[in-house]
């Protein structure tokens, strides 16, 4: 059983950049796409950007060319660099296999975006 936990969230002004960090318990070579989501208030969860164990990324249209996901499967770590951050990217983000799996679901980390 694999537990992931959140880490890096932050108030940020519009135009900043956050680094976020995901630390598997155990190891992460064992699973294909990590992937970073997020919830906003009122909206559902979504898939901002995946990663897959050949490091083939692929992003959601609205963060492309914005974030950056990679992983160090060495440090059983997924990391989400995320810059010229708008506030509608205000939102808990989670990290979690892809497709997701509810065991792995962690308390996510709050990302705000605010002058």
């Amino acid at each position: 059983q694999v537990q992931l936990v959140e880490s890096g969230g932050g108030l940020v002004q519009p135009g900043g950049s956050l680094r976020l960090s995901c630390t598997a318990s155990g190891s992460l070579v064992s699973i294909n796409a990590m992937g970073w989501y997020r919830q906003a208030p009122g909206k559902q969860r979504e898939l901002v950007a995946s990663i897959s164990i050949g490091i083939s990324t692929n992003y959601a249209d609205s963060v492309k060319g914005r974030f950056i996901i990679s992983r160090d499967n060495a440090r059983n770590t997924v990391y989400l660099q995320m810059n010229s951050l708008k506030p509608e990217d205000t939102a808990v983000y989670y990290c979690n296999r892809v497709p997701w799996k509810m065991d792995y679901w962690g308390k996510g980390t709050l990302v705000t975006v605010s002058s």
